[in-house]
Formats: C-alpha cells, sequence, structure tokens
C-alpha cells in the first residue's frame, strides 16, 4: 500500500457548473430557482452555460436562495491547501 499515487483532480469545474451542481443537489429546476431569487430563468440558463458572468450581486442571492456561502459559487476550483502551501 505505501506505492500509490494520491488521486488527482482530473476536472476543473466552472462557476456555471458549480451553480449547477448547487441547485441540482438541492432539487431544484431552474425555473424554481427563478422564482426564489428573481433571477429570470433564461439568465440562470446562461449562467450555468457560462455564456453570462454571475457577477457579486448575483452571487449573494442565489448563495441565500442555495444556503451557502457565495465563494462556493464563485471559486469552485480553489484550493486552499495549494494557495497556502509554503
Amino acid at each position: 500500500m505505501k506505492n500509490f499515487n494520491q488521486a488527482k483532480k482530473n476536472i476543473e469545474v466552472s462557476v456555471g457548473d458549480s451553480l449547477r451542481i448547487l441547485r441540482e443537489l438541492q432539487e431544484l429546476s431552474q425555473n424554481e430557482l427563478a422564482s426564489l431569487t428573481g433571477i429570470p430563468q433564461p439568465t440562470l440558463s446562461a449562467i450555468e452555460n457560462n455564456r453570462v458572468k454571475l457577477g457579486v450581486e448575483r452571487a449573494k442571492v442565489l448563495s441565500r436562495a442555495l444556503k451557502c456561502h457565495p465563494a462556493v459559487i464563485v471559486f469552485p476550483g480553489w484550493d486552499i491547501e495549494q494557495e497556502f502551501a509554503a
């Protein structure tokens, strides 16, 4: 067991992917999330497909509706261990 390689991240998760994953984990449709946030469904679709930038205000609104910190949506690939490695 000593000769093994640690698993590495194989995919990059975009802001849109992060939003979609969080929404789907909470079993919300885009229409339901639109109703909770006031953000139109076509805009949510565009964000999830990385055609429209999320923006700070939308991140705040979405994070409240999805009950998570905005950083979870905005910085999905951020690795704290790598950032602070000596």
